[in-house]
């Protein structure tokens, strides 16, 4: 589904991203994890097509094809989609006018909009403006209600979690389960995603196959998320770090 070799990326002449590799296969969900500022957003805005985020050097391969010089609504009309940590408020444009954009967009029945709608309790904001007005977990259920409408293939999430309370984590959750098929067998999973998170709160809710720590603009360790975020938690970042480089250390050598 995505494939990043070697990728290098900068913002206004500064680089954000080093040599960042990595392999998403259809059907998996992977988790990011990283300290502020070491790239987590930049690497998603890279990705998506941010004309801000200039690649350096490597590639971006999406469904075997390198999208390098695609711009975005190129790769969001390949199955590529987005929720953005802090997404703009738009006067003037109905939430539910943007929704059957969408479906026409991917071919989703108009009509599941307001299944998905209720799955998010967002009945009724489909008749305001985009974001106007909206508390914070009401703009996260927002987001995952325009990409459910979407139905991309490839999802890209900046920090769902992020000043959500419980009660929205859980059916922001529930919905982006239902996104990426991790509610069907592993053999049945088509979407793939990419979750960036701090506090790992969705992973209560959407399980992830594999988990990464994004550090200094380098992928620094991989490994079982629930495993990293326990030693996220006890050591910090450098800490993960330090273990997961001495146990590729060992197994070299093994």
């Amino acid at each position: 589904m995505l494939r990043v070799v070697n990728l290098g990326a900068e913002v206004e002449g500064t680089p954000i991203l080093d040599h960042v590799n990595l392999y998403i296969k259809e059907g998996q969900t992977y988790v990011l994890f990283g300290p502020n500022g070491n790239g987590k957003t930049s690497l998603l805005m890279t990705l998506i097509g941010n004309p801000a985020f200039k690649v350096t050097y490597g590639r971006i391969m999406f469904k075997g094809q390198d999208i390098n010089d695609m711009s975005t609504d190129q790769r969001v009309k390949m199955g590529m989609g987005i929720s953005f940590q802090n997404p703009p408020k738009v006067s003037g444009l109905k939430l539910i006018d943007m929704l059957l954009n969408c479906a026409k967009q991917s071919g989703t029945d108009p009509n599941k909009i307001y299944e998905y709608a209720q799955m998010l309790n967002m009945e009724k904001f489909l008749n305001r403006s985009i974001n106007v007005g909206f508390s914070g977990g009401e703009v996260k259920r927002s987001e995952v209600l325009q990409l459910l409408t979407l139905n991309p293939d490839l999802v890209l999430f900046d920090e769902p979690d992020s000043g959500v309370d419980l009660d929205n984590i859980s059916v922001i959750g529930s919905a982006m389960g239902e996104l990426l098929d991790r509610k069907k067998n592993k053999e049945e999973r088509k979407k793939s995603g990419l979750i960036i998170t701090h506090q790992g709160h969705i992973l209560d809710y959407v399980d992830a196959d594999y988990g990464l720590i994004l550090y200094k603009g380098m992928i620094a360790c991989m490994g079982d998320p629930y495993d990293m975020l326990d030693e996220i938690s006890k050591k910090g970042y450098e800490g993960c770090v330090e273990k997961c480089l001495k146990g590729f250390q060992n197994s070299r050598r093994m």
